[in-house]
């Protein structure tokens, strides 16, 4: 084989030119677009780490506004319980105060209608023994034939009503 006999020949030719080629090849990538690309990556995590910075910062802000949100929401809920409590408190006096001003009203007109309960009563007595007495000397006139002095039809129907 023709290309093995050339080896020995070329042999120092091609390790020159394999040493030239990664030479090459180590300088302008290795000295010239790695530190490109490290600074590149260094940039990159910079930023990652700045933002996760900022991301942990924003979220302890939003933590401390939604703290004090719930300091203010519960302070507030507080204060409108209290408002509330006051306010059923002032309705119950009012309600109160407005019963006893309507059952003294009806306790008035109850002892009102007592009053004229008792009076028509009386009256309707006073009418049922005048009736009496006129019936029971009507009834002995009639029945014996006997008249009855007036204040003794009284006094007995008094005493037969009153038993």
């Amino acid at each position: 084989m023709p290309q093995i006999a050339q080896l020995a020949e070329t042999y120092a030719s091609q390790i020159f030119w394999m040493l030239v080629f990664f030479g090459f090849v180590f300088f302008v990538i290795g000295k010239g677009m790695v530190p490109k690309v490290m600074a590149t990556v260094e940039s990159r995590d910079k930023q990652i780490a700045s933002d996760l910075a900022a991301a942990e910062a924003a979220r302890a802000a939003a933590d401390a506004q939604e703290e004090a949100w719930r300091v203010q929401a519960n302070s507030q809920r507080a204060e409108a319980q209290a408002l509330i409590a006051k306010a059923k408190g002032e309705a119950a006096k009012a309600t109160e105060t407005r019963l006893a001003a309507a059952a003294a009203k009806l306790d008035a007109q109850v002892e009102a209608a007592d009053a004229r309960i008792a009076e028509a009563r009386q009256g309707a007595l006073g009418e049922i023994e005048a009736v009496a007495v006129e019936a029971a000397t009507d009834i002995a006139q009639r029945l014996a034939g006997l008249k009855v002095d007036a204040g003794a039809a009284t006094s007995a129907v008094k005493e037969a009503l009153h038993v």
